[in-house]
């Protein structure tokens, strides 16, 4: 007869269980469809009998406001319900709402303490944003090689940020002796998944030939890879290299071009440039009132050639030529340095 029941009880759970795993499935189906009132609905039926992935489910649209507002404890609630249960996301993710104070009082040794659950699952998210810790100090003691430990981990399983980490590590020698090669090594991997950062450190070392053979060509393509993504730095470069015409045909009139994407997001030394090109006439009929107003642009941030450069101009202009590239440096700079030509 005891045998019998038993038999009972496990059928019975069974079949419970498949009915909490059709909501949770329902679920995933209406979330792909961006019906969120019935994702929701049916996360949380499947999340109320302890299924983790629905609690997980249901923190991440707590995080997004999908389908409910938007609300950050409500979302380290159900985070905290699937990460006891093993959830390594639901770790992860906890650990960031500690990392950034969302929903909860913002803790970095509580947040190294569920990337570390979620880490030694193997979670690449969760190794990098371990690494990260460790690189700055935050809820541990500041730690290169345990950084680059947890670097390399989520740089083996392909995570870009990690790669790009590991490349900056090797560059400045911290907690590893300085390879350049190695350090090219890793930006390529990252740049190759399209991080911007990474594309222009590659870029750099092609043009200083640091860590792999020098070469011009390959460092404006992939300067022109980050700058495409608005890496201010790289437009910059880029600029720099059409002016000279180094592994690309010189073009002043394209090296404005760029000059000029850097210097709307403020970058001094763009700015500067530009004023140095109008001044000069190159790529551009000259115009002493531009050449004026770039560099009076670049000297309010404290660039001295521009504060030189710009009494030199102004020794070749009048008092209302100076008024007017005056008046058309504030305007730029009340438009944030966009549009200013």
């Amino acid at each position: 007869m005891f045998k019998r029941f038993f038999a009972l009880f496990i059928s019975l759970t069974l079949c419970v269980g498949a009915v909490w795993a059709g909501d949770f499935e329902d679920g995933l189906a209406a979330l792909d469809k961006k019906d969120f009132a019935t994702a929701l609905r049916k996360f949380k039926s499947a999340a109320a009998q302890g299924l983790a992935d629905a609690q997980f489910n249901l923190g991440v649209m707590y995080s997004k406001g999908q389908g409910v507002a938007q609300d950050y404890a409500e979302a380290v609630r159900w985070y905290k319900l699937a990460a006891a249960q093993g959830s390594a996301m639901a770790q992860v993710n906890l650990g960031f709402r500690y990392a950034n104070g969302e929903g909860v009082a913002q803790d970095n040794a509580q947040a190294v303490r569920w990337y570390k659950l979620a880490a030694a699952q193997g979670d690449a998210l969760a190794q990098f944003n371990l690494g990260t810790k460790y690189d700055n100090g935050e809820g541990v003691a500041q730690d290169y090689a345990e950084a680059m430990h947890w670097y390399k981990l989520a740089a083996a399983q392909g995570q870009a940020g990690a790669q790009f980490n590991l490349g900056v590590m090797y560059t400045e020698a911290q907690g590893v002796a300085q390879d350049y090669a190695e350090a090219a090594r890793w930006y390529k991997l990252a740049a190759e998944q399209g991080r911007a950062k990474a594309q222009f450190n590659l870029g750099l070392m092609y043009s200083k030939g640091q860590g792999v053979l020098q070469d011009y060509a390959e460092a404006v393509r992939w300067y022109k890879s980050a700058a495409s993504q608005g890496n201010a730095d790289a437009q910059f470069n880029l600029g720099l290299l059409y002016s000279k015409g180094q592994g690309i045909v010189q073009d002043y009139g394209e090296s404005i071009r760029w000059y000029k994407l850097a210097a709307a997001q403020g970058a001094a030394d763009a700015q500067h440039n530009l004023g140095f090109l109008y001044g000069r006439g190159q790529g551009v009929a000259q115009d002493y009132i531009r050449a004026h107003m770039w560099y009076n642009l670049a000297a309010v941030k404290g660039d001295a050639d521009s504060v030189k450069n710009r009494d030199i101009i102004a020794a070749k202009m009048t008092s209302q030529q100076i008024a007017e590239a005056q008046k058309l440096a504030r305007e730029c700079q009340a438009r944030n340095f966009k549009n200013c030509d």
